[in-house]
């Protein structure tokens, strides 16, 4: 039954130690003022007990605070009637101001239970009132009121700053969900583009094989007859996956996309990218090292994609005056490298770029030859963006 009624409430540390303030200074109370003189306690059991009582209900303060306020105003006259003097005990009002505070601060400012704590309020103050009239003038009366009131308003207070910072909270939840799911969008995005480019590829040499293949079958002549229809047969089958090729890059492919017949372009045409960028106000340095060799289309596509983007990137988002692009042919391993001069200005926390997804863009085509990624800010001021594309896992996947 009481775990019935408790479900998973917990007592904080805070409803701990005022239930023992509580209860501790009224036995001190109750037993340090004992005596037969005006203003001494007569019998100190009663409210030694009443004490009790309360700290006990402050314990479970936050899980009922409406019933336990009233409960404390019954227990503070059942104390006065069973004591039979006129001491009124501080610990009594203390715990008052305790849970008027609380049944303040437990209901939400636009609720019916906001009525309901008022109500309990109102009538704690009428038991305070009850239990000291004899002894009270007008000014103790305003001074009693004024004190509850402080101990509602702070209530009030407290809820106020709570709802806010419920609201913050989902606020913040609600902008993190956004921003994830721009990112798994704008990922989609970037791997559909990819895929589509990567179908003109596959299309385009497939288209090439089965041309060969043709060209192949018409020079040989009628004493290799086996060997002809043999050929036409993988020169059916070429051009069948060409037109499903096509059917699915149909599907595939949106009504800004480039044209499918145009060549995709890759590390040959670098010159063309330099001039296009230094006429928009970037000076930029290209420098190749190692032997270059033939790459897979793939490869070389989106090498040229990385660093297109770095140095868009660096065009947006950095005062860069200049950039270096670094391309080093290893024996199993292209590296491409963008370094900007820039210093740090326009860029977000711990140094990265804000806006847009480039960065998902070059991640994901560098993952798709089994390359990696690395970016960050370089010491001294400037960005660097690295890319590694190992040329043997490019081999099978271009």
């Amino acid at each position: 039954m009481l775990r019935r009624l408790l479900g998973d409430w917990r007592p904080t540390w805070l409803d701990l130690l005022l239930s023992l303030a509580v209860g501790i200074t009224g036995l001190v109370e109750s037993f340090g003022r004992q005596g037969s003189q005006p203003g001494q306690i007569s019998d100190p059991v009663p409210l030694a007990v009443g004490a009790v009582v309360a700290g006990t209900l402050l314990l479970l303060r936050r899980r009922f605070p409406m019933t336990l306020l009233l409960a404390l105003t019954s227990n503070g006259l059942a104390v006065r009637v069973v004591a039979g003097d006129d001491y009124y005990a501080a610990w009594h009002f203390y715990s008052t101001l305790i849970l008027v505070h609380t049944v303040a601060s437990a209901a939400e400012l636009r609720s019916p239970r906001r009525i309901a704590g008022l109500a309990c309020v109102l009538a704690a103050y009428v038991g305070l009132q009850i239990q000291v009239f004899q002894s009270n003038d007008i000014a103790e009366i305003m001074i009693t009121a004024v004190f509850i009131g402080v101990a509602y308003g702070s209530g009030i207070l407290l809820r106020r700053q709570i709802d806010r910072t419920l609201r913050l909270a989902e606020h913040a939840i609600r902008l993190e969900m956004e921003r994830e799911e721009r990112a798994r969008l704008a990922v989609a995005e970037e791997r559909t583009r990819i895929a589509r480019e990567l179908h003109d590829i596959v299309s385009h040499n497939v288209s090439v094989m089965t041309l060969h293949t043709g060209g192949v079958r018409m020079r040989l002549g009628e004493e290799h007859k086996r060997e002809r229809d043999m050929l036409l047969g993988v020169e059916r089958a070429g051009r069948e996956a060409v037109e499903e090729l096509q059917l699915m890059l149909g599907v595939l492919r949106g009504t800004g996309d480039p044209d499918p017949g145009a060549s995709q372009p890759g590390l040959e045409r670098l010159d063309e990218l330099v001039t296009q960028v230094g006429e928009a106000g970037l000076d930029v340095r290209l420098r190749i090292t190692g032997e270059p060799r033939p790459l897979p289309p793939g490869l070389a596509f989106s090498a040229y994609r990385v660093i297109q983007e770095a140095l868009t990137n660096v065009l947006k988002h950095s005062p860069a005056a200049s950039a270096d692009v670094v391309i080093a042919h290893g024996l199993t391993w292209l590296d491409v490298e963008i370094t900007d001069d820039g210093t740090g200005g326009g860029r977000g926390p711990n140094g990265q770029r804000p806006g847009g997804h480039g960065l998902i863009g070059m991640r994901e085509r560098t993952a798709l030859h089994g390359g990696e990624l690395s970016t960050g800010p370089v010491p001294g001021g400037g960005y660097r963006v690295a890319a590694r594309f190992p040329l043997d896992a490019s081999a099978t996947t271009g």
